[in-house]
C-alpha cells in the first residue's frame, strides 16, 4: 500500500522526467534554430555574392556601353570626312559628267544652306547655268532613305532659295558604293545617278535618259 510519501516521490519523478523531455525538446528547439540560422547566414552569403556579380556585371555594361559610344562617335567623325572627300571627288567631276549630258556648266557650289523659318534645306552640291541647275546629293553608300531625302529635299528648294526659282531644277546622287537596286530606284524617281567606275566617276543613267523636273 503506497504512502503519501510514495505519491510525491512519483509525482517529482514524473516532473523530473517532464523536466527532462522538456528540456531536450529546447535543446531541439534551439539547435534547429542554429541550423536556420546557418542556413540564413550561408544564404545571406550567397545573396551578397550575388549582389557582388551584378555589380560587376553592371560595371561591365557601362564600360561596354561607353566603349560603344566611343567608336560610334569616331564612325561619326569619320563619316563626315568621307562626306567631304566624296563631295571634293564629286565636285570637279560634275563639270565634265553633265556637259557630256547636254547641260552647260557654268557655276559649282558646295554646301548650300538655307534657312526660312522653321523650314531648312543643305545641299551637297548645286551645278548652274543659265537655265537649269543640279541639286547633288553625294554619300558614302546611297540606300533607298537617301534618295527620299534627296526627293524632298528637290521639291523644297525653290522655296527656300528662290534666288534660283525661275530655273529647271534636277536632281542627282552620288556615291562610293550604290546597289543596283538602290541605282534603279533613283532611276526611276528621275535622277541623274553618279557612281564610281574603274579609276573615274561616270553617269550611270542611259543616254536617253529623261531626268524630272522640279
Amino acid at each position: 500500500m503506497s504512502t503519501v510519501a510514495d505519491d510525491i516521490w512519483a509525482i517529482l519523478r514524473e516532473l523530473a522526467q517532464s523536466q527532462q523531455e522538456t528540456d531536450r525538446k529546447f535543446q531541439e528547439t534551439d539547435r534547429k534554430f542554429q541550423e536556420t540560422d546557418h542556413k540564413f547566414q550561408e544564404t545571406d552569403h550567397k545573396f551578397q555574392e550575388t549582389d557582388h556579380k551584378f555589380q560587376e556585371t553592371d560595371r561591365k555594361f557601362q564600360e561596354t556601353d561607353r566603349k560603344i559610344k566611343e567608336v560610334a562617335a569616331s564612325i561619326g567623325r569619320l563619316g563626315n570626312r568621307l562626306g567631304e572627300f566624296i563631295e571634293d571627288a564629286v565636285r570637279p567631276a560634275v563639270v565634265r559628267l553633265f556637259r557630256q549630258r547636254g547641260i552647260d556648266v557654268h557655276e559649282v557650289h558646295q554646301n548650300i544652306c538655307a534657312q526660312r523659318g522653321d523650314e531648312g534645306v543643305e545641299v551637297d552640291l548645286l551645278v548652274v547655268n543659265v537655265v537649269e541647275m543640279v541639286a547633288v546629293e553625294c554619300k558614302s553608300c546611297l540606300s533607298v532613305d537617301d534618295v527620299n531625302e534627296h526627293l524632298e529635299r528637290l521639291a523644297k528648294i525653290k522655296r527656300l532659295l528662290p534666288s534660283y526659282a525661275d530655273k529647271r531644277v534636277l536632281g542627282a546622287v552620288a556615291a562610293m558604293v550604290i546597289d543596283d537596286h538602290v541605282a534603279q530606284y533613283a532611276y526611276r524617281k528621275g535622277l541623274y545617278v553618279i557612281g564610281q567606275s574603274g579609276d573615274h566617276l561616270e553617269i550611270r543613267n542611259a543616254e536617253n535618259f529623261i531626268a524630272k523636273v522640279w
